[in-house]
């Protein structure tokens, strides 16, 4: 489809400016239309670490901004809709977090990225959904490990796990809200189709789906599966790109209700204003800023090892 003229107007703003445009797989289509790096949170990271560009406008919620101004204390990074929020990340407080850890004095603490810089900063190393199991089979000389703050995440992992996993009792109000009897009417509806699950999930839709991973392996399972229907258990934006990748297939929700309200806070208009008038620039404490930088960098190190299989 041929651009807008906002959308070639922000894409000229972008290449005047040496900006790159960061957005994840669940933002809005127009904004996922333009993004110079379209990806999951992992591979979000893996470019904000690595791009030359100057400025970094992350069209996300806030905790992956900050990711990216960790990573990146030499460019400047934007975020158009800073109040576009996480509310699994606000389901864990530092001072939450300090008393969890007297409680488990001996464990690791592994936390997943989506949290703010300030519980980074607390934690052994990071971990996203895609790489989750690699980060706790790295941990080798703990027996415990304090995985946080989405505990369905955090069982999901323990199930090929070797250490005891303790889950916080976080959620993605979005993969939450998503319950076994909406994948039995979608199962009864298409049959034989496969169900694909993020494992932000319940338990229970996990053990009813045929393929639990990430979005980037969401994405690649439809790619190359010789089937033509599938249902896709997570945040409908990823329907974007995946149906712009496999345009000979059905793809269903498993429900029209999974969307994430403040993932599509950010619009065209908010990227345009942002990055034109430079707002909205996202700046942390140094010393708070190395803390979660070493637990951000453990994650990087580990992907490029051989991924692990629940």
């Amino acid at each position: 489809m041929p651009l807008s003229d906002l959308q070639k107007n922000i894409v000229a703003l972008l290449r005047q400016k040496k900006a790159i445009l960061l957005a994840h797989y669940y933002q809005r289509r127009e904004v996922q239309e333009i993004a110079d790096i379209l990806g999951d949170s992992l591979s979000l990271c893996i470019e904000a670490a690595k791009t030359d560009a100057e400025i970094i406008v992350f069209a996300g919620v806030h905790f992956m901004a900050e990711s990216a101004a960790i990573l990146c204390p030499d460019k400047t990074v934007l975020i158009p809709r800073p109040d576009a929020g996480c509310p699994l990340a606000d389901m864990i407080t530092p001072e939450q977090l300090q008393k969890a850890r007297q409680s488990h004095p001996e464990a690791a603490v592994v936390t997943y990225i989506n949290s703010s810089a300030a519980i980074k900063a607390l934690s052994d190393i990071c971990c996203t959904s895609a790489n989750a199991l690699n980060v706790v089979h790295s941990i080798k000389d703990k027996k415990e490990i304090l995985f946080i703050p989405d505990g369905n995440l955090a069982r999901y992992t323990a199930l090929s796990a070797s250490a005891a996993i303790i889950p916080w009792e976080g959620y993605c109000p979005v993969h939450q809200s998503l319950n076994i009897d909406d994948i039995i009417k979608r199962k009864a509806d298409y049959p034989g189709a496969p169900v694909l699950a993020h494992p932000e999930c319940t338990p229970d839709v996990l053990r009813a789906a045929d393929f639990v991973g990430s979005t980037a392996a969401m994405l690649e399972f439809v790619r190359k599966a010789s089937q033509k229907t599938f249902i896709i258990a997570t945040e409908t934006g990823i329907l974007v790109q995946m149906g712009k990748e496999n345009p000979g297939k059905t793809l269903i929700p498993a429900s029209e209700n999974m969307i994430c309200e403040t993932m599509k806070y950010t619009t065209l208009e908010d990227i345009y204003t942002g990055l034109t008038n430079m707002t909205h620039i996202v700046t942390l404490p140094e010393d708070k800023r190395l803390k979660a930088l070493s637990s951000l960098e453990k994650m990087l190190a580990l992907a490029k090892s051989p991924p692990s299989t629940p």
